[in-house]
């Protein structure tokens, strides 16, 4: 009885740490206001005709 036991638990165990971990899905997709609030931000910073890159974290100036 005590190695159907032992048994049992290590296989619960075993079932328990191979389960899957689900992690929701990595988005690429920017929000529109941001990359708007950021671009208007380059400008007033660059100056118009200078922003080189404009991101919806940050920019850079040419």
């Amino acid at each position: 009885m005590n190695r159907i036991a032992t048994a049992a638990t290590a296989l619960t165990a075993a079932a328990l740490l191979s389960a899957c971990v689900f992690a929701p899905p990595v988005t690429s997709t920017t929000d529109s206001a941001s990359i708007t609030r950021m671009s208007e931000q380059a400008v007033a910073t660059c100056g118009a005709g200078n922003v080189k890159e404009v991101n919806a974290k940050s920019f850079t100036c040419k």
